[in-house]
């Protein structure tokens, strides 16, 4: 970890401690070396920092690139590992950046359903993650964020402090063969297998 993003990192486990009771379940099932996806739902602005901390090493995020209009974040965003990506569309730079980060065997973080949810429903896979998973075969870990849409829910409400849990699942491995399935859609498809594994996950 660089300095910027150890410092972070140290802060969002504090944050995350003391005004979420954040806790991470499973934490064991994460893998800690090699490329990996974490694929997880997305309720709001905090799930990116939390679901870092469920991580002992530093992983790469995507977030929107009207950030980078800040002057600030221009300069500390990408030293947090975050890749900007065009929201409108497909940006196909953003995910070319991301299969590169993959094969240079680091963790990523992903999100299938694209945006943060409106209700706190979770939302339909988009394809992105398909494609990724398509051009770098890395083993996906689903994960689960239940209480963030509370805390900072999309649309405004302000923040509240209520408990923030994510669930960590077992890895999915995927090989040559997931991709010679017969049928059209081969990126949607893999995308849903990966949201179906995350709708899997509960609390309890």
């Amino acid at each position: 970890m660089n300095p910027y993003y150890w410092l972070g990192y140290h802060l969002s486990r504090l944050i995350g401690r003391v005004c979420f009771r954040l806790r991470i379940i499973h934490r064991e099932r994460m893998i800690q070396t090699g490329p990996v996806i974490l694929a997880m739902n997305h309720q709001s602005y905090l799930d990116p920092p939390l679901a870092g901390i469920a991580c002992n090493r530093a992983i790469y995020f995507l977030a929107r690139k009207t950030l980078m209009d800040v002057p600030l974040l221009r300069w500390l965003l990408p030293k947090l590992n975050v890749i900007p990506v065009n929201q409108e569309g497909i940006d196909r730079s953003a995910l070319k950046m991301l299969i590169r980060v993959l094969k240079s065997g680091n963790a990523a973080l992903v999100f299938p359903e694209g945006a943060r949810t409106l209700d706190g429903n979770l939302q339909p896979a988009q394809p992105g993650v398909g494609l990724v998973i398509a051009r770098t075969l890395a083993p996906v870990i689903p994960m689960r964020i239940f209480g963030a849409h509370e805390a900072l829910p999309r649309g405004g409400g302000g923040l509240q402090f209520v408990p923030i849990t994510v669930v960590v699942g077992e890895p999915i491995f995927f090989s040559e063969a997931d991709l010679q399935s017969s049928g059209k859609d081969l990126y949607g498809r893999l995308s849903q297998r990966v949201m179906d594994a995350i709708a899997a996950l509960h609390l309890n």
